[in-house]
């Protein structure tokens, strides 16, 4: 059911040429790096977090994790992800699949600036099979994001 909430969005939005589906699980940085033959970093990764009682998403590069110093000064209060069990009921997706696609409109989503070294980026597409391609800033004015700076490599 998922997916088919971001592909609707999505050729809604007139960016349903943008969709890749794949054989190969990409639930992970790391397998959707393999079935997309692309680098890890390219992987765009969506974090769901509770911001006093609000979801938020947050995009960033599959090489990032979420700096706990810069989170806190952006948002006003220490990072709190969804868990597990949340996150379908808050976002619409089940983890490996969440996108910030057809998203409830309740919830904010952000990019993190680590997307803008990329030329393209591939984000889940509501489930463990379907992702989709876009450049930072497509991706950026499809879902009306707010770029943040709030991630950090993985060491």
């Amino acid at each position: 059911m998922s997916r088919e909430i971001a592909v609707q969005w999505l050729q809604e939005q007139g960016a349903g040429e943008h969709i890749i589906n794949t054989q190969q699980s990409i639930a992970t940085v790391s397998l959707a790096a393999q079935a997309l033959e692309v680098d890890e970093e390219r992987i765009a990764k969506t974090l769901a977090f509770d911001v006093q009682g609000k979801t938020v998403l947050i995009v960033t590069a599959g090489d990032q994790k979420v700096d706990n110093a810069k989170y806190k000064a952006f948002f006003h209060t220490k990072a709190k992800m969804l868990k597990p069990e949340e996150t379908q009921a808050r976002t619409n997706y089940a983890p490996g699949g969440v996108c910030p696609f057809g998203v409830p409109e309740d919830a904010s989503t952000y990019l993190d600036l680590s997307l803008q070294r990329f030329d393209a980026i591939y984000p889940a597409c509501g489930d463990w099979y379907t992702a989709a391609r876009f450049t930072p800033q497509e991706l950026a004015d499809l879902t009306r994001a707010q770029w943040v700076d709030v991630c950090k490599r993985v060491e």
